[in-house]
């Protein structure tokens, strides 16, 4: 998680209304892929992250730094992309306070089957998109 945060926080103020996430595909022991959310919001982290993986995503865990987005709007859900590159496993280090995706993308990777993780390094994540969440408080 300490790298996908690293490379959220490396983004910060470079992603417009979106915030800056991180995503890192390990499996095996070694990171497969790796991504953040592109300078202007996107791709998002994550489908950056599993364009790098190819098929070396599946059976992966996914390290994310905020929720799998779980809505269709200028791209396709994060959450039904990984489930579709078939991880095994996701790490998410803080829920999306975005009342669209909020508790959603966490719901579809769980429906999906896979195992899903809540909180690691949550402050730290929550730190990085400080701005993010405030629109939602």
């Amino acid at each position: 998680m300490s790298l996908a945060l690293d490379l959220a926080r490396g983004q910060q103020g470079r992603t417009a209304e979106n915030p800056a996430v991180g995503c890192v595909l390990v499996k095996d022991g070694e990171i497969v892929g790796q991504g953040v959310t592109s300078d202007g919001g996107r791709p998002h982290g994550e489908a950056n992250a599993l364009q790098v993986a190819g098929r070396a995503a599946k059976g992966a865990t996914a390290f994310v730094t905020l929720e799998p987005c779980s809505h269709y709007g200028q791209t396709a859900p994060c959450a039904n992309a990984l489930i579709a590159a078939g991880i095994a496993r996701c790490v998410i280090a803080v829920i999306d306070p975005d009342p669209r995706v909020h508790w959603r993308g966490a719901a579809l990777l769980q429906e999906a089957g896979i195992d899903t993780v809540i909180g690691l390094c949550e402050d730290e994540a929550f730190q990085i998109n400080a701005d993010f969440f405030g629109r939602f408080s």
